[in-house]
């Protein structure tokens, strides 16, 4: 299957077979991370910008791991040492990078749209790395490769989302795609962090995580943004906990093997039992692995020309 992207918006851009394509060549990739030299050839020349507007640990780490396994050059984009803390515009640091040459950058935003809008001025592929409460699809690509790699497939698998779904990238992304690829989804929480027009997503929406729990195949959790307490939409951590927070207990409800994953960082003991986070149905760890892969697949696929192969 030709690669036929520039960019990588968001997960609503995506065909079922275009998911399935980016999963299965990740395949490969984590195989290259098991290997004792996580070296290839296969991109060396290509250059990638990571721009970071927004903290994070695992989402930059991980692309940098990704491009650096592939041979590309990086080129680290830090704010606040940049002309940004200066008070360059976006689109003047978009025509800096087109004056590099870039090939692909990956964009971390607090504004919901600002990949789209480097998208449309950049000749290189733009990557979502996350933008507001807008999108994540990387993180949910590498959500969908966890969940076929335990549970085999889509179809018909029920989903849990669990948490402050009202202000997370990471819910709208996964339920995007898991639609597209059969499963059946539900997102839970609070209704102060839980709104019914969420239903146009084509998801069930649920008060009672207790209630919903039978039968899941899997559960994520989503971090609980400690901010909202303070602004009145969580009457009490102690309540959260109560209700919706995981623990071995709830997940035995289920009735099956179920999977227990979480996009991070985690708030032990808020959103999840930490015995529970560090069992083994949890896959938390292996999100994290297969991460790189994903991301490894993405650089390929929009970088790498999809001629050679890619592991040789």
């Amino acid at each position: 299957m030709q690669w036929m992207h520039k960019d990588l918006l968001d997960i609503d851009n995506l065909t079922a077979q275009e998911i399935e394509h980016i999963l299965q060549t990740a395949v490969p990739m984590k195989e290259v991370l098991a290997r004792p030299i996580k070296k290839l050839p296969t991109l060396r020349g290509k250059s990638i910008a990571l721009m970071f507007y927004e903290s994070s640990t695992r989402t930059r780490t991980s692309f940098e791991t990704a491009a650096k396994i592939l041979g590309a050059d990086i080129t680290n984009f830090s704010v606040a040492q940049s002309s940004v803390s200066k008070g360059e515009s976006l689109l003047d640091t978009a025509k800096t990078l087109q004056a590099m040459n870039i090939d692909l950058v990956v964009i971390r935003h607090t504004s919901s749209g600002a990949p789209e809008f480097l998208a449309e001025w950049l000749t290189a592929g733009v990557i979502n790395g996350g933008d507001g409460q807008h999108a994540h699809p990387t993180q949910a690509l590498l959500d969908y490769f966890t969940i076929k790699d335990h549970l085999g497939g889509f179809k018909g698998k029920k989903i849990l989302i669990i948490g402050d779904v009202l202000h997370s990238r990471v819910a709208r992304s996964n339920a995007l795609g898991l639609k597209k690829l059969g499963a059946e989804v539900t997102f839970i929480g609070p209704p102060t962090l839980l709104s019914p027009e969420m239903k146009y997503l084509g998801v069930k929406i649920s008060y009672d995580l207790d209630k919903e729990l039978p039968g899941a195949d899997a559960v994520m959790a989503l971090r609980l943004q400690l901010e909202r307490q303070q602004s009145g939409l969580v009457p009490s951590i102690r309540e959260y906990n109560r209700l919706y927070g995981l623990t071995r207990e709830r997940i035995e409800k289920t009735g099956k093997p179920t999977i227990v994953m979480h996009p991070g960082p985690m708030n032990r003991g808020v959103e999840i039992a930490s015995d529970l986070a560090d069992s083994v149905q949890s896959v938390i760890e292996e999100q994290v692995t297969n991460g790189v892969a994903v991301r490894m697949a993405l650089i390929y696929l929009m970088i790498g020309g999809g001629t050679a192969n890619v592991v040789d």
